[in-house]
């Protein structure tokens, strides 16, 4: 599965830095608005030491690390529910991500304009949340009166997603977002296919000075104080630090740089792994001659479930999944000698795949 992430902030936080500093894709960056007119995409690998242990261990001809989708989207200004600057266009392409990379300013520069006229991330937020919170309430009130009319023919279930969606129009019109409610999975059924964008899962990004990118500062802080009843992340990145990161080549150069700001891995790395967390992911292996290969799925997926990322006939035709442990790879050194010890476990349709599992699928179809 391929994870999609949509970069989202008002003009002038430093969104089209940071995604320039991860995906080396020059996106144009400007002091102004609206600089950045369609959604620019940048696939990232994902980073992962086990890779480089596998390629070590199995000499493959090609390795394949799995990628996040970065899609920096267009600046929002208040009154983007209602058309306002490139209002209908950027709350769309936020539909289309799996999670939010929210990005607030927190950091003072004068030769950077703030289009409030000064640096507040609480506001920033606030700008953000309740536009995306108008364009959910439109659509929750569309869905609403179609059901009614389908409830006025007796349809229970009809009835019951109608007092759901009322709920979640209450907690929209309190100014609150639809992730912050608990819903079952029946539940959800009521507004799933609206792809809320409220309802999506966020990671703020504090982009900070160079001088606060280890401890924060009080912007940080009255983010963090603000956002602490959410089920949210804060990375603190300095977008221009990712920046001269991304321009090193040699790993080696780029770890000195990194000490040299008190980091031990990049904000990138941090993100993504931020990314991983909120959204419940892991991650598994496929090892052999041609390729190592990563894939991404979400934890708890049992085993034909996951294998369907590979191919849809891997799951329709699951017949066995032959597991080793990363550790026990390591220790003996390659799937024979593993087997010969004993620890290649067969597993039917129940297993539950574990992060770092290394996996092979018997299939039939």
């Amino acid at each position: 599965m391929a994870l999609k992430c949509g970069i989202v902030g008002l003009p002038n936080v430093g969104k089209s830095t940071l995604f320039n500093a991860l995906s080396n894709n020059k996106a144009e960056a400007a002091n102004f608005p609206f600089c950045t007119i369609e959604p620019n995409v940048g696939i990232v690998t994902v980073p992962d030491e086990r890779l480089q242990i596998l390629e070590k261990l199995v000499n493959p001809q090609k390795v394949l690390p799995t990628t996040i989708e970065f899609v920096d989207i267009a600046g929002l200004v208040k009154g983007a529910s209602k058309g306002e600057g490139l209002g209908n266009k950027f709350l769309g392409n936020i539909r289309e991500v799996d999670a939010i990379i929210h990005v607030v300013r927190c950091f003072e520069d004068e030769n950077i304009v703030h289009v409030a006229g000064s640096v507040d991330p609480v506001f920033d937020k606030e700008v953000i949340d309740t536009e995306l919170q108008y364009k959910d309430l439109e659509a929750v009130d569309k869905k609403i009166l179609k059901l009614q009319k389908i409830a006025k023919t007796g349809d229970s279930e009809a009835r019951a997603y109608i007092q759901v969606l009322t709920n979640i129009k209450e907690v929209l019109e309190g100014g609150k977002n639809v992730r912050s409610l608990q819903h079952s999975e029946d539940d959800a059924k009521a507004y799933e296919d609206l792809l809320l964008l409220t309802a999506k899962p966020v990671i703020y990004v504090a982009n900070v000075d160079e001088s606060s990118v280890t401890t924060g500062n009080s912007f940080v802080e009255a983010l963090k104080k603000e956002i602490a009843d959410e089920n949210s992340a804060v990375v603190i990145i300095s977008a221009s630090i990712e920046a001269d990161i991304a321009e090193i080549e040699d790993l080696e150069e780029r770890q000195m740089f990194l000490e040299e700001y008190g980091l031990s891995d990049s904000g990138l790395d941090r993100l993504i792994r931020a990314s991983y967390d909120l959204l419940s992911l892991i991650t598994y292996f496929t090892a052999g001659e041609q390729e190592v290969r990563a894939w991404t799925i979400e934890r708890g997926w049992k085993a034909p479930k996951a294998a369907s990322v590979i191919h849809t006939d891997f799951e329709k035709g699951f017949i066995k999944a032959e597991v080793i442990k990363l550790e026990n790879f390591k220790k003996f050194g390659s799937e024979q000698a593993c087997k010969e010890a004993g620890k290649l476990a067969i597993e039917g349709k129940d297993y539950v795949v574990h992060d770092g599992d290394i996996m092979h699928f018997r299939f039939n179809v």
